[in-house]
C-alpha cells in the first residue's frame, strides 16, 4: 500500500508563488516605454488566477524528474498564453465580459485597442520566454505551445464557440469544441513540463497525454457547472452567461447531476492512470482533485 505525506495545498502555494515571481521578472516593467501597454500587460497577468496550467507544468516536470527551475519557462509561457486568451475572450467582439479575476477586464480598464495589443504582446512574450532558455527540448516546447494556441487549438475552439452560439450541439461536437478551446492548452501545459527534462520517454508522454485529456474535459465540465450554480463574486467573472448567450454546455446537454457524474468518472479514471507511480505523481493527483472539486 502506497503511503504519502504529500499535501497539495502547500505544494500548490509554493509553486503559485514561484510562477508569480517568474512572471513578474519576465513581464516588462510598467515604466518602460510603451508604458501604457506594459502596465496593461502586467494588469492582465499578475496578482490573480488559479495558475492551474503552471501547476500542471511543474507537476509533470516532477513526474519525469526535471527540477522546478527547468519548468519555470514552461510555466511562465503557458500562463502568458492563458492570460492573452482571457484578455481577448473578454472583449466585446468575443464573449463580452466586463469582469475578470474579480476586477475590471483589461479592455474595460485600458480600452479595446490596448487590450488587443496586450493579447498580441503576451503571446509573443510566451514564446520568447521558452526560446531564451536554450533548454534541450525547447524547440519541442515551442511546437507544442504553438499547436495548442493556433487554429487547431485554442483559437480554433473559440472560433467554433462563436459560430455555435444559439445552436444545440451534440455531445460529440461539444467535446470537439472544448478539446480545442480548453483542453488544448491544458494538454500543452502538461507536456511542456514533461519536455523540461533532458529527455522524455514515450511511456511518460503517453500517460501525461491521457491525463491531460481527462483533466481538460473535467475542467470544462466543472466550468459549466459553476457557471450555472455559483455566483459572480465567487467566480470572479460574470456568472450565468452561458444560459444568457444560449450556449451549449455540459449542463444544458446532460443536466447538473449527470455532469457531476461525468466529473467523478474522469477523476477516477485519472487516478487509475497514475496508479503505477509512487509519490512523484502526487502533485498530479492533487491537481486532478482540485480541478474536479474546485468551488471557483
Amino acid at each position: 500500500m502506497r503511503i504519502s505525506s504529500f499535501t497539495f495545498e502547500p505544494w500548490a502555494t509554493v509553486h503559485q508563488q514561484r510562477v508569480e515571481q517568474a512572471l513578474d521578472r519576465t513581464l516588462p516593467l510598467a515604466d518602460i516605454p510603451p508604458a501604457i501597454l506594459h502596465a496593461a500587460m502586467r494588469y492582465a497577468v499578475l496578482g490573480g488566477g488559479k495558475r492551474v496550467r503552471a501547476l500542471l507544468s511543474y507537476a509533470s516536470a516532477e513526474l519525469v524528474g526535471a527540477p522546478a527551475s527547468s519548468a519555470d519557462a514552461a510555466a511562465v509561457a503557458v500562463e502568458l498564453i492563458h492570460a492573452f486568451s482571457l484578455v481577448h475572450d473578454d472583449m466585446p467582439c468575443m464573449d463580452d465580459d466586463d469582469l475578470r479575476r474579480g476586477k475590471p477586464s483589461c479592455h474595460k480598464q485600458y480600452g479595446d485597442a490596448t487590450a488587443l495589443l496586450v493579447g498580441d504582446a503576451l503571446q509573443s512574450l510566451a514564446f520568447q520566454s521558452i526560446a531564451e532558455t536554450n533548454a534541450p527540448q525547447a524547440l519541442k516546447q515551442v511546437q507544442v505551445l504553438a499547436l495548442a494556441t493556433g487554429s487547431r487549438g485554442m483559437c480554433g475552439g473559440q472560433s467554433i464557440d462563436l459560430q455555435s452560439t444559439g445552436q444545440l450541439l451534440t455531445r460529440h461536437a461539444l467535446e470537439t469544441m472544448h478539446q480545442y478551446k480548453t483542453g488544448a492548452l491544458i494538454r500543452a501545459a502538461t507536456l511542456l513540463g514533461a519536455y523540461a527534462a533532458e529527455d522524455t520517454s514515450e511511456a511518460d508522454l503517453h500517460l501525461l497525454t491521457h491525463y491531460s485529456e481527462n483533466m481538460g474535459l473535467a475542467f470544462q465540465v466543472v466550468d459549466d457547472i459553476l457557471d450555472a450554480t455559483a455566483d459572480t463574486q465567487t467566480l470572479g467573472k460574470t456568472a450565468g452567461k452561458d444560459a444568457l448567450q444560449e450556449k451549449s454546455t455540459y449542463v444544458s446537454l446532460l443536466g447538473i447531476d449527470e455532469a457531476n457524474t461525468l466529473v467523478k468518472r474522469l477523476y477516477e479514471q485519472t487516478l487509475q492512470l497514475l496508479a503505477g507511480f509512487d509519490n512523484q505523481a502526487d502533485p498530479l493527483r492533487g491537481i486532478a482533485r482540485f480541478i474536479c472539486e474546485r468551488p471557483f
